[in-house]
């Protein structure tokens, strides 16, 4: 039986793992998303299109692939539905699981209220609904995709949910709609999305026993996870390998190769630690050359220098046995480039991620820049310096570096 290989974010998201899935998902007969829900953005850009993806696996983007949304997604329908209208052909190569949680527009508008509340201590999501809906999945009153089916008791279902949180949705001044207004919207939802909802994990099983080819694309990025994240500042979801798992219905032993993506510098989007944050004129740079600006939200991310003791942590997470390294064009005419190796911490010199990166300070070693690295195709042919800095990382992280992204393009990559 084949293993399926899982891509995973080795940052803080936003790693472009999303054209490196496209581009690896030629290789194979399957992809499916296991995590997350609309927050995550991956953006692709073939022959000079750009595709934004939020809930559809990158590999819809080729026409002989199968593409699944697991279990362990929250699934809002209506962006789903306006997702799914880019393409003319999805009958037979997308499903949906039926256990998949939906994330309707109550859950966002809590999500948004309760940031608000917050004021400075809020966490910075990105106000879609994610965590609300994952609330009520692990609370045990959410409502999944099969439910869909049948509108009718599901709007009977919502609006008694509806009553018994009465008191917290007045307190948020959330207005529930009405019966007739919520039937409306959820049989829209049954008629557009009905063909494709199903068991995915028997779909993914048969894929194995029949020694198919399957990829999982994971979203967000490891430092994001719940429970091993900068906690509180994080995702709902277990964005690590080992949620691939629970995400889609599979065992450890299922898993094979675990490919990690990892940006040349660090960005972070919304609140918390972020040791390697540049607040100076480098990170702007960052920003402005990298484009750094979310595809879900446009919010502006924060930037800074390559963390290896956090990308360390990251790879023994997720057992990496390779790296995919995006946006080194980016760092294309800096005079010298920095690299943390280690953390003050508390009088200390440390070279592992604590739980409260609040209190680390970067320690950086400097290595000298080169001017660019545009068109290159071989590895060999890269600047000197570009190659020492790639070692560089391999040294201090103990993963290798197999793909070198040098450009926005899908055609724009480095195979070692």
């Amino acid at each position: 039986m084949r293993k399926a290989d899982v891509i995973v974010g080795a940052q803080w998201g936003d790693e472009g793992k999303g054209k490196i899935v496209d581009m690896l998902s030629t290789n194979y007969d399957m992809v499916c998303r296991a995590n997350g829900g609309h927050n995550a953005g991956h953006t692709i850009i073939v022959d000079g299109v750009k595709y934004a993806l939020h809930l559809m696996p990158s590999g819809v983007l080729h026409h002989n692939i199968i593409n699944l949304i697991g279990n362990g997604v929250v699934v809002n329908p209506d962006v789903l539905i306006t997702e799914m209208a880019q393409f003319d052909d999805l009958k037979g190569r997308l499903f949906i699981s039926d256990k998949a949680h939906l994330n309707l527009t109550h859950h966002s508008l809590i999500d948004q209220a309760k940031e608000r509340a917050k004021g400075e201590k809020a966490i910075g999501t990105t106000g879609k609904g994610i965590g609300p809906a994952y609330s009520d999945k692990v609370s045990r009153t959410g409502h999944r995709m099969s439910e869909l089916l049948e509108p009718e008791k599901l709007v009977d279902d919502l609006m008694a949910d509806f009553e018994a949180n009465s008191a917290i949705l007045n307190a948020l001044k959330i207005e529930v709609p009405s019966r007739d207004e919520l039937l409306s919207e959820l049989t829209r939802y049954k008629n557009a999305l009905a063909p494709y909802i199903t068991n995915t994990t028997r779909l993914l099983w048969a894929a194995l026993d029949e020694d198919k080819r399957v990829l999982i694309e994971g979203a967000q990025g490891t430092l994001l996870d719940i429970d091993h994240g900068t906690y509180p500042y994080v995702t709902s979801s277990n964005t690590v390998s080992a949620g691939a798992c629970t995400g889609l219905g599979l065992s450890p032993k299922e898993i094979g190769d675990v490919i990690g993506i990892l940006k040349a510098y660090t960005t972070r989007v919304g609140h918390g630690a972020f040791p390697t944050e540049d607040l100076g004129s480098d990170g702007d740079r960052l920003c402005d050359v990298g484009r750094e600006f979310g595809t879900t939200t446009g919010r502006r991310r924060r930037c800074g220098w390559f963390d290896a003791v956090a990308v360390r942590y990251s790879a023994r997470l997720n057992g990496l046995d390779k790296f995919a390294l995006t946006k080194l064009d980016v760092l294309d005419g800096f005079e010298s480039i920095k690299i943390c190796k280690a953390y003050q911490y508390k009088g200390q010199t440390i070279d592992y991620f604590p739980a409260d990166l609040e209190n680390a300070v970067p320690i950086y070693e400097e290595l000298p820049g080169w001017q660019s690295i545009a068109g290159i195709k071989r590895y060999d042919d890269l600047p000197l310096n570009a190659r020492r800095y790639i070692e560089r990382i391999e040294e201090l992280t103990g993963v290798k570096v197999a793909l070198v992204s040098t450009g926005a393009d899908r055609r724009d990559t480095i195979i070692r």
